[in-house]
């Protein structure tokens, strides 16, 4: 007889895919993983978020930063930090970055350290974007932010040095959602003309509700449980048929006419299915995607575990994928 996805083992304990040995480790260790969230700990949770120094950021100088301000939907400003490698150059590639944190913790300094070093190995500049978070500020807010921080990068490429054909839109977590948005919303308004989208285990479906959303709650990190408060936060009193299609992008009927597209995701994670089904309908319409699924993954892995092999395989998978999207 076929198990249920939600079936338990005969001691009573939900069957889950194993985690690799080394994020299970880490899971062990760590002291400051996020597995469920309330909307009463997001206070705490932003008050033990810690911002990368300049030196950490610029690579101890290998990239001059600077930044600038875009105007969102509603006329308030958007901070975008522009990182450019040096030596410089002229039209170069841009990742345009939109940093994680379940839509209610993050600054656009988060990753940078560690998305430099590939930009550096490309050639290509970064802009990261410092939209809004909820709940002070629920959709469209935050998305409006990155999608008028995207329009203004392709408006002031040239000027900035940039390649504006050359604009790869990059999103992690939360941040993958957002720009899963803004993809959608560039190919509607026909707006800015994206190289390519890389989204690393995106939050893409606010109905939470997928066999690996049930399969993983309380288990490894930012669970169902967490997931809803996010949700929560970004959406505010939007629910049912009221949430649009670019807050919660995998609600879209039409998947096609989108950039070339990277998806990966953990096999141990919450976003597991969602993050696979995007990328099946993608295929579906046509269009270009590549998808990894990294077996024994966590959520956010490659920064609970860093040096793990399946973290340096994962970087490399999105070095690579870039490599071969520049080139064409």
């Amino acid at each position: 007889m076929q198990r249920s996805p939600h079936a338990a083992n005969l001691d009573g304990a939900v069957a889950r895919p194993p985690f690799d040995p080394d994020v299970r480790a880490a899971l062990d260790t760590a002291d400051d993983i996020v597995v469920s969230l309330t909307p009463a700990e997001i206070p705490a949770l932003r008050a033990r978020a810690v911002v990368p120094t300049r030196d950490e950021y610029t690579l101890g100088g290998r990239f001059d930063a600077e930044e600038h301000v875009a105007r969102s939907a509603d006329g308030a400003p958007v901070r975008l930090v522009v990182l450019r490698p040096r030596p410089g150059g002229d039209a170069l590639p841009v990742i345009y970055h939109v940093h994680g944190g379940g839509m209610v913790v993050g600054t656009p300094y988060d990753v940078l350290p560690s998305l430099g070093e590939p930009a550096l190995e490309l050639g290509a500049a970064i802009v990261s974007v410092d939209y809004r978070l909820a709940p002070e500020h629920p959709y469209p807010a935050p998305l409006d932010d990155v999608y008028a921080g995207l329009v203004w990068l392709f408006q002031h490429a040239r000027e900035l040095g940039f390649d504006r054909d050359r604009i790869i839109l990059e999103g992690v977590s939360a941040g993958g959602g957002l720009a899963a948005g803004a993809a959608l919303m560039a190919r509607d308004r026909r707006g800015p003309a994206l190289l390519g989208q890389m989204l690393v285990y995106p939050m893409l479906d606010h109905r939470n509700d997928s066999a690996s959303a049930h399969q993983m709650a309380g288990a490894g990190t930012w669970d169902r449980t967490a997931n809803a408060t996010g949700w929560a936060a970004y959406l505010g009193g939007l629910a049912g048929d009221d949430v649009p299609t670019y807050a919660s992008p995998a609600l879209a009927d039409d998947l096609g006419g989108l950039p070339p597209t990277f998806i990966e995701v953990g096999s141990a994670e919450t976003f597991r299915d969602e993050d696979v089904d995007y990328a099946r309908r993608i295929w579906a319409a046509g269009g270009d995607a590549e998808l990894h699924v990294w077996p024994g993954g966590a959520h956010a892995f490659d920064a609970l575990a860093p040096d793990a092999p399946l973290s340096r395989d994962a970087r490399r998978a999105r070095l690579r994928w870039l490599q071969r999207l520049l080139s064409r």
